[in-house]
């Protein structure tokens, strides 16, 4: 149990515009079987009136029965550890223009396939897979209205996966690991990000499959979701709680309280100190968050954004609150899930969609009441700072 406060709680390719991108066309199947959705059958089109209006797909029972057992949901959007199955999982859930309430049914599916079931519980090896093929299927996609807001939780459920995703790579091994794979080594150090959950298990959104040509971009749908309000909500929520959570775990000093001097660490191309992966992974969460800024910007000028006073007050009403890191260390070391969903420590104030406010606020709260150095406070700043205002306008 943790919460947002001073008590202990137990980590680029420019596309289109969205207006002007071309969009796929799949094939218009639904999974059949409940268990394993390894067998898909097609599923009748429902013409519209208006020739303007592009037709719906009715969405499956057997697919929406999935929301109510997220084990059979789990195993219909594994594609396994040779991608095999990653047809089946595009047929399940990649469709443009579902029927009724079939986007919400959707990314109800997403959210009972991959998400941790409560508090504490830490996502399994297929779970993890499961993210993974998510992100791969709805790459280049347009994620329809209604969906977005659950394939942006499924996401903030995997925020420090997410979080260190740089760019696809030939390096990195499957679509996920184990805990006992993304355990750090003797020298503190682990490729999947600080303060880890033992045992969890890790979608590695940077693997890219060779036979397959599977290959995730978490910043593509990030960007795509964020035109919903309440998913751009939901990943704002996530990515500052993530800030919290991380700064509360340094030292004193903003270092890595796990990290080892042993001449060098697993990397040994390089020699590292205690401040140099926190200062990357502050980073990465800052450029997160700037990212989204600038997302709404873009959208707003393509008009997928038609009016963005009332989208921010929307996205002021989806958001939670604002998380304070605690001030005094704190050594748990939670699940994903209950990083982005810990409690909040108050309202939000100041202006929601000023994130580099919103970030500092947090830092500099965090670094007067744990007495860190001026020196090492203010080169977090700047670290922070530098990498939002990066975020905001890297490929604007």
């Amino acid at each position: 149990m943790h919460d947002g406060g001073d008590t202990e709680q137990t980590e680029t390719e420019t596309r289109p515009s969205r207006l002007a991108r071309l969009r796929r066309h799949r094939v218009l199947i639904s999974a059949t079987a409940l268990a394993l959705a390894a067998t898909a059958t097609a599923v009748p089109l429902v013409m519209a009136d208006s020739t303007d209006t592009p037709p719906c797909h009715h969405i499956a029972a057997s697919t929406r029965a999935l929301t109510e057992h997220p084990t059979a949901a789990t195993r219909a959007l594994d594609p396994g550890d040779d991608m095999s199955r990653l047809p089946a999982v595009r047929a399940l859930i990649a469709h443009e223009h579902p029927c009724g309430d079939g986007a919400q049914a959707l990314g109800a599916v997403v959210e009972a396939a991959t998400r941790a079931p409560g508090p504490g519980t830490p996502h399994t090896v297929a779970q993890a897979r499961a993210a993974y093929a998510v992100v791969e299927v709805l790459d280049w996609a347009e994620v329809p209205d209604g969906m977005s807001p659950g394939v942006a939780r499924m996401l903030a459920d995997y925020v420090v996966d997410e979080a260190r995703y740089l760019s696809s790579s030939d390096d990195a091994t499957g679509p996920a690991v184990t805990g006992e794979q993304a355990a750090p080594d003797t020298r503190g150090w682990t490729a999947y990000g600080r303060f880890l959950a033992p045992g969890e298990a890790h979608a590695d959104f940077e693997y890219r499959d060779q036979v397959s040509g599977a290959e995730t971009h978490t910043d593509r749908l990030i960007e795509e979701v964020a035109r919903d309000p309440e998913a751009f909500a939901i990943l704002y929520d996530a990515e500052r709680a993530y800030f919290a959570h991380y700064l509360e775990r340094l030292t004193d000093r903003g270092g890595d309280p796990d990290f080892r001097s042993e001449g060098g660490t697993s990397r040994d191309a390089y020699t590292s100190t205690a401040t140099t992966w926190p200062d990357n992974d502050l980073q990465d969460i800052a450029e997160r968050i700037g990212a989204l800024m600038k997302h709404r910007a873009a959208h707003t000028r393509d008009g997928a954004i038609p009016d963005v006073v009332a989208f921010d007050k929307a996205v002021a009403r989806h958001t939670r609150g604002s998380y304070r890191a605690a001030s005094r260390q704190v050594t748990s070391r939670p699940p994903m899930a209950d990083i982005a969903g810990r409690p909040v420590s108050g309202p939000l104030r100041g202006e929601p969609t000023d994130g580099r406010h919103q970030l500092l606020t947090v830092l500099d709260a965090w670094a007067g009441a744990r007495d860190v150095p001026e020196a090492r406070a203010s080169a977090m700043r700047r670290i922070v700072d530098n990498a939002y205002v990066r975020g905001v306008w890297l490929n604007y």
